[in-house]
């Protein structure tokens, strides 16, 4: 390889890596500037191009997040300056923007608008959603759009989900999604829904959307849906951040509390997930010693506040389950009835398929493989998981401990061709191997 290919080589990498660590940071600081999401996400886009030759012929910059939110909020304000102009000089040709009467929607400038000042000088909003990311979650969490239509923008925007890996989340087809995004984009500029923080009073109404992206922002790291990797550390540690930016935000939520302790109990599991070559270990495998005690602490507090004052909710529930994995001394001596009992509680809360799958698997433990398959027959037959690789998983589990080795590997098999990621795919393999050889 020449060292001009090397260097190339190195600044590929760099943008790459800038992508997956900055995109959040640089489109929030973006569209403060350009008050449109649009905008916002091409400046940005446009700036991530420009690295490319700049840094080539440059070097990499030494904070490569700051050099592309200059560049792309430089972008922004040319852009800015050059509509303005126009709109100068023909005035008589462009209508002016103004949001649909009673929209309840402003530009930037008006009173009632993202530009408003505060007595001291400073900008409204920042009193109240400090974090430029978060407060771009917000933003895009517009309740004029569908719900899934607002997390599935928010994680494409602001968490730079890939639409794959959106459609992923939400069970999808990868058209499906791309669909949905592209209508929620035309909406906001059917509607002219401009980039405008929402106040304090309206957090509430914009919260359940907000803590789904953020939730399905950790799953997706949790277990990357594909790669070489089984967690996807940099979104792990984005969606805990945010998750405890809300809680500061809103400390009265109990849905709030719900969420960050689901988040740390799960996440206390990290380096136990693998083995020193990567290989998946399952719950039962794992070594207990090395879990992080100070984020289980945590989390079981928080539950225990998530829970008080009235019928909890999803997030809630959720954590309570992590809860009592992550304080088991043991998998067998963990309380299954319990968990039986806390998965109904979710289902009626949350009547999710991926759920009801969940609770069939801790059926299995309280009453045998054979009551978990038929829950899982209804729920194939409900036909909303078709496509989610944990179900033919799970179900190929419950075959194998029946003995039904035949069946098992079809189901694994079933789930290896809808896994990408390649810890799981090794595990899936091994078991294939496992139940295809001869009994001995």
């Amino acid at each position: 390889m020449t060292a001009n290919a090397a260097a190339g080589d190195a600044v590929g990498a760099a943008v790459a890596d800038a992508h997956r660590r900055e995109w959040a940071f640089v489109l929030a600081a973006t569209a403060r500037v350009a008050r449109d999401i649009d905008l916002a996400e091409e400046c940005v886009q446009d700036a991530y191009v420009a690295a490319l030759d700049a840094w080539s012929r440059q070097g990499i910059p030494r904070n490569p997040g700051a050099w592309l939110t200059t560049t792309a909020r430089r972008r922004a304000l040319d852009a800015l300056r050059r509509d303005r102009a126009l709109r100068s000089k023909l005035p008589l040709l462009i209508e002016p923007d103004l949001p649909p009467s009673g929209s309840g929607l402003s530009e930037p400038g008006d009173a009632a608008g993202p530009a408003r000042e505060t007595a001291t000088g400073g900008r409204a909003e920042d009193d109240v959603i400090p974090d430029d990311r978060l407060r771009l979650v917000f933003t895009c969490c517009h309740p004029a759009l569908a719900r899934e239509a607002q997390v599935a923008l928010t994680l494409r925007l602001v968490c730079g989900l890939t639409t794959a890996e959106i459609a992923r989340a939400f069970l999808v087809s990868e058209p499906t999604m791309a669909a949905r995004v592209t209508r929620a984009k035309k909406k906001i500029s059917a509607a002219r829904i401009t980039y405008r923080v929402p106040g304090a009073a309206e957090l509430p109404d914009r919260l359940d959307a907000v803590l789904t992206v953020v939730h399905l922002l950790y799953t997706t790291g949790h277990t990357a849906p594909a790669g070489e990797n089984l967690v996807r550390a940099d979104l792990v540690d984005r969606a805990i951040g945010l998750a405890r930016m809300i809680s500061a935000l809103m400390p009265d939520e109990r849905e709030v509390r719900g969420l960050v302790a689901l988040l740390l109990l799960t996440d206390a599991r990290r380096t136990t997930r693998a083995d020193a070559d990567g290989r998946l270990l399952l719950l039962e495998e794992q070594d207990r010693s090395q879990w992080d005690r100070a984020a289980i602490d945590e989390g079981a507090a928080l539950v225990i506040d998530a829970l008080r004052g009235g019928c909890p909710g999803r997030f809630a529930l959720q954590a309570a389950i992590a809860a009592l994995h992550a304080e088991a001394p043991s998998y067998r001596q963990t309380d299954w009835p319990q968990l039986l009992q806390l998965y109904g509680e979710l289902l009626r809360a949350w009547p999710s398929p991926v759920v009801a799958l969940n609770r069939a698997v801790v059926r299995a433990m309280v009453d045998g493989p054979e009551s978990a398959l038929a829950e899982i027959a209804e729920i194939e037959l409900d036909g909303r998981l078709d496509g989610y690789r944990y179900l033919p998983a799970a179900k190929a589990d419950l075959l194998r401990r029946l003995g039904r080795r035949g069946e098992a590997a079809q189901a694994y098999q079933a789930a290896l061709e809808l896994t990408g990621n390649s810890a799981e795919r090794d595990f899936l393999t091994r078991r294939i191997a496992e139940v295809s050889a001869p009994p001995g």
